[in-house]
């Protein structure tokens, strides 16, 4: 996940140092509260979703695979348990730091930077993306940076992942709100479209203690979309599940819109 508005740079890779400045929601979103918020999502999910997409990327055994977003690092400790040499990438230095407590054995190395600028140089043989970590930003330019930073790092014939929300699945069940507790702590979520985004609010209230409100807003790519976003890299979808079970993708039924395929040779035609 991306988080904290920091800066963050990669040069050796494309000749100059690339400098993105990280404004939005996501500056606040993916501090210690989105630990409480998101705690139901758990590292056995985690696994199970890994299992389920590992025989459609067909990896090579020890495949190095990156992580990209991998925010608390459910999704790259269940790579790195099935045998793969894992990197995981993030920007939030409390999710990360939540990550290396759970990897007590060290098994992922674990890198600070913005998924638009990797600071990494690769070549990776698969890059991942899960858990709707795409869309995070306004303009088609900046979400569009981020495949080009996949096509980048990955190796010609390396696989890729994206595993991304179905807009139209989303925005025929969207709850406009509702409240549950953890703890001592109440959650209320408040969520709307525009159409083109998904916005969530998300107030935490705790006694004895000011309300925390947070906005996570996410742009709604369909899959015509994403071809549009992926038609100037080297990368090629191959096949589209609309669940982690890699059932087919139905625009309006499936779950998940995950993408996955392979960064073609250069003379390729």
């Amino acid at each position: 996940m991306l988080t904290d508005g920091t800066l963050c740079y990669n040069g050796k890779s494309r000749g100059r140092a690339a400098k993105t400045q990280m404004t939005g929601w996501y500056e606040r979103s993916f501090g210690p509260d989105y630990l409480i918020v998101y705690r139901h999502r758990d590292f056995a999910g985690a696994r199970v979703e890994v299992r389920g997409m590992l025989r459609l990327l067909d990896l090579p055994e020890g495949a190095s695979v990156l992580d990209l977003c991998c925010g608390t690092g459910r999704h790259a400790l269940a790579l790195a348990e099935a045998g793969y040499r894992v990197t995981g990438v993030d920007l939030s230095e409390t999710l990360l730091k939540e990550a290396r407590r759970r990897d007590a054995a060290g098994k992922v190395r674990w890198v600070r930077g913005d998924m638009r600028a990797v600071p990494l140089d690769g070549p990776f043989d698969a890059v991942v993306n899960w858990f709707t970590s795409f869309g995070y930003f306004e303009s088609d330019e900046d979400n569009g940076r981020v495949l080009h930073e996949i096509e980048r790092l990955l190796r010609p014939g390396g696989r890729w992942l994206i595993d991304f929300l179905n807009p139209d699945r989303v925005l025929a069940s969207l709850v406009p709100h509702s409240v549950r507790r953890d703890g001592g702590v109440w959650i209320e979520e408040r969520r709307f479209s525009d159409g083109r985004f998904v916005f969530k609010t998300i107030r935490l209230s705790e006694p004895g203690k000011p309300d925390r409100t947070y906005e996570e807003r996410i742009r709604l790519y369909r899959l015509d979309d994403f071809q549009r976003l992926l038609a100037g890299t080297q990368l090629v979808v191959e096949t589209v599940c609309g669940d982690y079970d890699g059932s087919a993708y139905d625009r309006l039924q499936s779950p998940r819109l995950i993408l996955i395929g392979s960064k073609r040779a250069v003379n390729s035609t």
